[in-house]
């Protein structure tokens, strides 16, 4: 028997109050952090060179904010915008704590509303309030993130294509 995986939710899935612990976790490396800090321009010598991050209170190289920020949204496409329209915004983004090479980064969401859309009727809008903490449990990163998301039936077909041990679509 065939089973069709994971497809994410749709509008009608999210429900005000429950809580998405994403799945995978991720072990940020020297390389993840020059990089990012490199192909977006970012010229601030904490991110990439060790003989000066060493010179700060930190002791060593802070991961680059953004690509935090870019990671933890990326944790959380499975369970919130796998099936989305467009993201609306990003909101009230607070780093309470730094990321440095070789911590694990994990997240969760909690959905905190929802609402047809005005203007289209084939997507809703959800918003939630994402973290993502370290391998000890401290909180790194928060944000709100609006999304239009598709609802059930509504949004693109992902084309499948025929598989060995699958019958093939009839045209």
């Amino acid at each position: 028997m065939i089973h069709e995986g994971w497809r994410g939710r749709f509008y009608e899935d999210f429900e005000v109050g429950d809580v998405y612990r994403h799945p995978l976790g991720r072990t940020i490396i020297g390389a993840d952090n020059i990089w990012f800090t490199l192909l977006t321009q970012n010229t601030a010598p904490v991110h990439f060179d060790h003989f000066y991050a060493h010179q700060t209170s930190f002791g060593q190289p802070l991961v680059d904010s953004t690509f935090t920020l870019a990671l933890v949204t990326g944790q959380s496409v499975t369970d919130i915008s796998q099936n989305v329209f467009a993201n609306l915004g990003w909101d009230e983004v607070v780093l309470p704590h730094p990321v440095f090479e070789g911590d694990t980064i994990y997240s969760q969401s909690e959905v905190l509303n929802k609402r047809e859309s005005q203007s289209r009727d084939n997507v809703g809008i959800v918003q939630v309030k994402t973290t993502g903490f370290n391998q000890d449990g401290t909180v790194v990163i928060r944000f709100k993130r609006t999304i239009m998301v598709y609802k059930r039936g509504k949004g693109p077909e992902i084309p499948r294509p025929h598989l060995a041990g699958s019958p093939p679509r009839e045209e």
